[in-house]
């Protein structure tokens, strides 16, 4: 397979053959990730991701999932991006079920009919990176839309028929709009009412902007039980009909994985345990990105 810098996949994505389809990001902009520092982005070339598709028909015969990298294999053009669909149905058709990264930009660009049209042909999963709900801190990491932008772009998702698993951050708002943050993202998560709600805990990145406020002391990095407090905060507030919500990422300091609505208040329960000092947390030498 042919690879280009950085590769980045979903925890959920492990097991899935990754087809790298474009080389970085597509928005590249916002201030907490390093994740395609220095990279332009672009689509690969068609012969290349031909090549990688007929790499995996004859040496990824036992995985049943695709998965397209990198940042947001969703902006390809509708006729490429489809073209590419049509040759994993035509060589993997074992395959059960493509996901992409998508954000509210690539989202937008594509019409209900061609998402549908996507949805049809094997996409089967959309990653949304959320990160906050509250507008104030959407525009202070340059996330380039705004709440209800996400909103409308998640239903727009679903209503496709694609399954929709949505990011979120904890700690990004600093210390003074940790609970704002909470709340707000819990009010975009009830709108959308994704089938999967994944939070992770901040990691500063050297080299990035927010990385840079933190040094000169303009961003306070909020502590391991502020972050637990606004994980509470936030599934209180999230009013899932029915889906999971994760915390189990390397990143966080209490891993959760809930069934919601009906595991929602036990997993209360856990988290308020883990705040009285009942329940150990993660200490910081096991934590990752």
């Amino acid at each position: 397979m042919h690879y280009e810098g950085n590769i980045i996949r979903p925890p959920s994505e492990a097991n899935s053959i990754l087809l790298q389809v474009t080389v970085g990001c597509s928005r590249n902009k916002c201030t907490f990730c390093g994740a395609y520092q220095g990279e332009r982005f672009r689509i690969k070339s068609d012969e290349i991701i031909m090549a990688d598709i007929a790499f995996a028909a004859t040496h990824c015969q036992r995985q049943r999932r695709v998965f397209l990298c990198d940042g947001d294999a969703l902006i390809i053009p509708q006729k490429r991006l489809m073209k590419i669909l049509s040759e994993i149905r035509r060589r993997l058709p074992w395959v059960t079920r493509i996901g992409v990264y998508a954000n509210a930009k690539s989202l937008k660009m594509k019409s209900p009919e061609e998402l549908q049209e996507l949805r049809e042909n094997g996409i089967g999963i959309a990653y949304m990176g959320l990160e906050t709900g509250d507008d104030v801190t959407l525009k202070a990491i340059n996330k380039g839309a705004n709440a209800q932008t996400m909103i409308d772009m998640g239903r727009k998702a679903r209503a496709a028929g694609i399954k929709l698993s949505v990011t979120v951050l904890l700690g990004l708002a600093g210390r003074e709009r940790s609970q704002i943050h909470a709340r707000e993202t819990g009010r975009v998560l009830t709108a959308i009412d994704p089938e999967y709600v994944g939070a992770l805990s901040l990691m500063l990145i050297p080299g990035t902007p927010m990385y840079d406020d933190y040094q000169a002391g303009r961003f306070e990095l909020i502590e391991p039980d502020e972050m637990l407090a606004e994980l509470r905060t936030m599934i209180a507030e999230t009013q899932q009909t029915q889906g999971l919500f994760h915390a189990n990422h390397a990143s966080n300091y209490l891993p959760i994985r809930a069934r919601m609505p009906k595991e929602k208040a036990k997993t209360l329960a856990l988290i308020d345990a883990a705040l009285e000092g009942r329940v150990a947390l993660r200490p910081e030498w096991m934590r990752a990105l």
